[in-house]
């Protein structure tokens, strides 16, 4: 499962709507969802529903943890909810895939928690806050959700990341409000939220950056594993 049109594209050429299973590899699947929780949580129910034999997230994350820099792959060994939920990633899986991703040459950090909070952690402030509570290395809005289905239906799950805005990057809210829950621009919004802050232009280039790291690193992952061993791959059950 992916939240963003971006990282969809990351795994596929192919056409990719919204709340639809496309097909993949091998027996897996891809389902956008658009970003959040809520919409985390029906995705997978679906996925559920539809057969699945695991659920995997798959996209980007962002640094809690000051060492992380953009365009680095994480497979967390845990993902941690707001509330304080931790849930397991499978060993096997993940082991699989980090096996993988190393014989490719592409560095994974392992051994860490991702936190999904039920909202964007925009400022450093707010990061290092977060860090602080929960220890964990990074955050996204997603998994847990997704990992408290897969833990509900007794299914493995498994999460691969890439670190789009670091530790010390700030997410101007404004600018957040400029995209659709599937993280595409919206050009009249983002047009009118830059007349009225122009100051707002001279982060876009860093922000920018930020996620060309993270997609490539993505990409290259994908490219490495993309059959039944996919982090986002819905390994459907064979009819």
């Amino acid at each position: 499962m992916v939240a963003l049109k971006v990282e969809a594209q990351a795994l596929t050429a192919k056409s990719v709507r919204p709340e639809c299973l496309i097909p993949l590899a091998g027996d897996c699947a891809l389902w956008l969802s658009g970003m959040g929780p809520e919409a985390a949580w029906k995705a997978a129910q679906a996925l559920a529903d539809a057969g699945a034999k695991g659920l995997a997230t798959f996209g980007v994350a962002g640094a809690l943890d000051a060492g992380l820099r953009s365009g680095t792959l994480l497979c967390p060994h845990g993902v941690l909810d707001g509330d304080g939920r931790n849930y397991m990633t499978d060993p096997v899986w993940c082991g699989r895939l980090q096996k993988r991703l190393a014989s490719a040459g592409l560095p994974v950090v392992s051994g860490i928690t991702l936190l999904s909070s039920c909202r964007t952690l925009s400022t450093p402030k707010a990061k290092m806050a977060a860090h602080s509570r929960y220890a964990a290395a990074a955050v996204d809005m997603e998994s847990a959700a997704v990992a408290a289905v897969a833990a509900d239906r007794n299914l493995p799950f498994a999460t691969l990341r890439a670190i789009v805005d670091e530790r010390d990057d700030a997410l101007p809210e404004a600018l957040q409000a400029a995209i659709d829950p599937w993280g595409r621009p919206q050009l009249p919004r983002l047009i009118a939220t830059l007349a009225r802050r122009p100051w707002l232009l001279s982060r876009l280039p860093r922000l920018s950056s930020c996620m060309d790291k993270a997609v490539r690193a993505l990409r290259a992952a994908a490219k490495a594993a993309p059959d039944l061993e996919a982090p986002a791959a819905l390994q459907r059950k064979k009819t």
